[in-house]
């Protein structure tokens, strides 16, 4: 729903360098958890004990939204289970049907898309839609590819659907059905508004496939304006009756915008202008109403910068600096500071940041919450805190595994407030020490109300935080020593936001106004007061400590800014106590377009105890290890293959099976392969067996030999995967132990290759490796980490003995280092292979030099050099056909001297150098890219240049 999984990027890392398995390592939970379920007439919500009461209310929830959340798309799912995360930090939830089911990550965020609903009501609304969405595609020719593909079909059937349509139309759900879904919430939209204004309206294929120099919005705020305007233009079912037509026949180019061209007259390309002129014109009438903008200097850095940049969430640390949040196309997120006499200095870059909105300064010292993810367990994400010495640059680890979603410091450094939701649901304040992480004081919290963005007030006693509560959002002083809490204004629905105490006032971000600003809450009295008129929106003000001026960072289509303005309260305007924020484009329409969009809105605001409770059964993750997802026509799990067979995971990512029979198109010939893997202990389980056919030929002394036989390959083996991510760099490490048994039947040719089993001569070895892996972050436009390195050792031999004996060892090891420009990165590689080859010749353990055939020799030294540059970022267009974003290049030598090949004295040399020439594209408006190019190589061997394709990476 909002985040992707903390571990995505780093799985994909170590997979390069680990030995291929034929079924990926997923992410688990501890297996120490006792799962429970509850079962309605249409959902299964799976839960870890101890979460009951959120489950219930969760249960509830979605059998209520099951008819009126599906109604405009004219469905109505089939049941589906919901698996509750609760062992994870990370705000999120997600739809998948590979298997079929959703899940909810039961965290709530801190930021201001939050809104004013419970974060699981948000989850239920949005994530459910997904699930109408594809209960939609089967129809048509997804009805009838599904006694094929199983659910897979509901993939095939969608691809031409743009993302955009899924997450856009979700949180046009969430605003209709809700008071407070993000379409009603400025922020959300703020970039799409901010490009508009400054008269960047882009073309429709850049909107879809993004940009590498500039801000576009994302498919969720592209989306929203895309299917809201033809809700509101052409009916609430327009979308299911484009659909309709879409789903008859979905395979030929475009044919999602013909879905809509039948449906409205418009193309997609229509559509998108049409909205965008709508949007273009609203905007504009909003902000001529608007009043003048308040005069802000900004704290300007040394360059200009040409590429989308931001600064953002900025702390004093002096009358005169700011510590602040610099994040980009071209940056890793870090912290730096910045002074009024423009200079920009570096001061640290984090690791995987939670909510950086509560980055926290106070007696020389900041602190931000950061993911941790568990060396093992992927769904095990505790949200740590770190606290930054500014003067010494020491930095201290607060809270290990704790589940801290925000933080400050409080005015001498020495405590911290931090917001936490335990395991159960349960959301509380405390007091720590941050020298020691220890926890002082838990606040109580009766109501279970969500505590948002809690900070000291300057006399270091009191707390000012925002609350939330079924009612709505209010700011609440909180004095610690009695626990008592007293509210500043009404509870409404009203978004508020990033608390900061001055004096006797509270300032804070609302958007009253249709535009976020900041405003004061005066304590004493309870009036209200308008601080900023920006024309964009104005976000998280701090004071600074002698309180005489205001830094807040102003956002522009270029990227946010922060600015300062005097800090004076007899210029603030007096404006009403605000009882409902202002609506958004669309919203209002939205809600009255939906056949029960009032009448849902008005349950989720209801009590908890309001809700009916269904019956409890524990859940036995092993029971249901089996669960079919995918039969017939099936992608295999490693992705480069279809056959013929089944697939199945369970819910909980302990067990997947795969079962197939496959053909090989080169040899003509069958093979039948199963293969199960168990994840749900620390060391993975593999097993897998393939039973085929070959047809192959060779010669010998000028007579061709040809036959068909066949084999069984069978592994059994234990790999570990671990996730070892504590700083700016992903770090990870894999050790593996495999058994290989290999035995041919029907061999008639009178001799045999070196890499292949003869007959009577089955093959028994033990492979066994080690991967390790650390890179830096990248930023976007990044083609290479600028620093780190990877190690990788393999062993195999056959210590069973039998008549195929062979040996061998490899190490290879590389470093990544920066180049000559911001983007560009150096790689260092080199490698050792020795091996006994006598009877048997095993797959190489290093990398051999590009451009040539692999030669297999019992001692073997490689080494390369590789430069990464980026030659173009590009938004060239070929109508609807293609989109180029990047044109890079590799520049690259190889040298490798092998020694002796199966014992006779040969050596031969190899330096080779060439270049890989490559583009990143998209096609047919899919906003994945896709990389490919060409590669050519001197071989200094063959003594001739040889030209090679490079396969197409897609570009996760």
């Amino acid at each position: 729903m909002h985040r992707l999984l903390l571990s995505g990027g780093l799985g994909l890392l170590v997979a390069r360098l680990a030995p291929a398995q034929s079924l990926p390592v997923l992410s688990q939970n501890p297996p120490d958890l006792h799962w429970q379920e509850v079962r309605t007439p249409h959902f299964r919500v799976l839960y870890p004990a101890g979460l009951d009461s959120a489950a219930q209310r969760t249960a509830a929830r979605l059998e209520r939204l099951h008819g009126p959340n599906g109604a405009t798309l004219g469905v109505s799912p089939r049941p589906i289970s919901v698996v509750m995360q609760a062992q994870t930090t990370v705000s999120n939830g997600f739809v998948t049907f590979l298997p079929r089911h959703a899940e909810f990550f039961i965290t709530p965020q801190q930021a201001l898309d939050l809104g004013t609903v419970d974060w699981l009501d948000g989850l239920v609304v949005h994530e459910f839609r997904h699930v109408g969405q594809f209960e939609k595609a089967r129809q048509g020719v997804g009805r009838v590819l599904s006694p094929l593909l199983g659910d897979g079909a509901l993939g095939v059937a969608a691809v031409g659907v743009p993302q955009w349509f899924f997450e856009g139309d979700a949180v046009g759900t969430e605003t209709a059905l809700t008071r407070s879904g993000r379409g009603r919430i400025p922020s959300f939209g703020v970039g799409l508004r901010a490009n508009l204004l400054a008269g960047r309206r882009y073309s429709y294929q850049k909107a879809v496939n993004g940009s590498l120099r500039d801000n576009v919005p994302n498919w969720y705020v592209l989306g929203y304006f895309l299917t809201s305007y033809l809700k509101t233009h052409y009916g609430p079912n327009a979308w299911a009756k484009a659909l309709d037509e879409y789903y008859k026949f979905p395979f030929y180019p475009f044919s999602f915008s013909n879905g809509i061209r039948l449906t409205t007259g418009l193309t997609v390309e229509q559509l998108y202008g049409r909205t965008m002129t709508e949007l273009d014109s609203t905007w504009r009438a909003q902000q001529a109403a608007q009043p003048a903008p308040t005069p802000a200097q900004e704290l300007r850095v040394e360059a200009t910068e040409r590429v989308f940049t931001q600064y953002q969430y900025p702390q004093y640390t002096s009358d005169s600096t700011v510590l602040a949040l610099k994040t980009g196309l071209d940056y890793i997120p870090q912290l730096v500071l910045l002074s009024r006499r423009g200079a920009e200095r570096k001061v640290f870059v984090p690791g995987q940041l939670n909510i950086p909105e509560m980055l926290s300064v106070n007696g020389g010292k900041a602190v931000w919450p950061e993911f941790q993810q568990h060396a093992r367990w992927g769904q095990r994400i505790a949200s740590e805190l770190k606290v930054l010495d500014l003067n010494t640059g020491q930095l201290t680890r607060i809270g290990k595994g704790g589940r801290y979603s925000a933080a400050a410091l409080s005015p001498d450094g020495t405590r911290l407030v931090a917001a936490r939701t335990d395991a159960s649901y349960h959301h509380a304040l405390v007091v720590l020490d941050a020298q020691t992480g220890a926890e002082l004081q838990t606040l109580p919290n009766p109501a279970n109300d969500l505590y948002i963005q809690p900070r000291w007030h300057p006399d270091g006693r009191r707390l000012v935080a925002v609350t939330l509560s079924a009612a709505g959002k209010t700011i609440v002083v909180i004095d610690p020593a009695t626990g008592t809490a007293r509210p500043l204004l009404p509870v409404a629905n009203v978004n508020l936001a990033n608390p900061q105490p001055w004096q006797g006032f509270v300032l804070y971000n609302s958007a009253q106004s249709g535009v976020d600003n900041i405003y004061a809450v005066q304590a004493r009295t309870g009036r209200t007061f308008r601080v900023t008129a920006r024309p964009l929106g104005a976000y998280h003000a701090a004071v600074a400590p002698g309180g005489r001026t205001l830094a807040f960072h102003d956002f522009r289509a270029s990227g946010a800014r922060v600015v300062e303005m005097p800090l004076d309260s007899t210029a603030w305007v007096p404006v009403p106590v605000a009882s409902t924020d202002a609506i958004g484009p669309y919203a209002d329409a939205l809600t009255a377009r939906e056949p029960a969009g009032r009448e849902v809105a008005r349950l989720l605001a209801r009590p908890d105890s309001a809700g009916p409770r269904y019956g409890v059964n524990r859940y036995s993750p092993l029971r249901h290890a089996f669960n079919l997802f995918s039969y017939g026509v099936v992608q295999s799990p490693t992705g480069n293959a279809v056959a013929v067979g089944l697939r199945s995971q369970d819910l909980l990512n302990t067990t997947q099976v795969f079962a197939g029979l496959g053909y090989d198109q080169v040899e003509r010939t069958f093979s039948v392969t199963s293969a199960v893997s168990y994840q749900g202990r620390f060391p993975v389980l593999d097993v897998d067996m393939t039973y085929g056919g070959r047809d192959a030929a060779l010669i010998s002394q000028g007579v061709t030999y040809r036959d068909q036989w066949q084999y069984l390959r069978f592994s059994a083996g234990l790999r570990l995967p671990l996730t070892l991510t504590h700083s700016k760099y992903l770090q990870g490490l894999t050790v593996g132990a495999y058994l290989l048994h290999e035995q041919v039947y029907g061999y008639d040719l009178p001799l045999r290759r070196v890499t292949e089993v003869g007959p009577n001569r089955p093959l028994n070895a033990v492979q066994t490796t080690l991967s390790y892996v650390t890179q830096l972050k990248r930023s976007a436009r990044s083609v290479a980490p600028k620093w780190g390195g990877s190690l990788l050792g393999t062993y195999r031999t056959t210590p069973f003995g039998g008549n195929l004996n062979a040996s061998q060892a490899g190490l290879q090891g590389s470093v990544f280092l920066p180049g000559l420009s911001r983007n560009h990165a150096i790689r260092l590689r080199a490698g050792y292979q020795w091996q006994d080859q006598a009877q048997y010749q095993f797959a190489p353990a290093v990398s051999f030099p590009r451009g040539e055939g692999y030669t297999s020799f019992d001692r073997l030294r490689v080494g390369s050099f590789d430069y990464y540059l980026p030659l173009a970022f590009t938004h060239w267009e070929l109508g609807r056909l293609l989109y180029i974003q990047r044109l890079r290049a590799t520049v690259f030598g190889d040298v490798a001297q092998g020694r002796a090949i199966r014992g006779i004295n040969v050596g031969l040399d190899y330096q080779n150098v060439g270049f890989d020439a490559l583009v990143q594209f998209n096609v047919l408006r899919l906003r994945t890219p896709i990389e490919g190019g060409v590669r050519v190589v001197y071989s200094s061997v063959q003594r001739q240049w040889v030209v090679q394709a490079l396969a197409f990476d897609i570009r996760l």
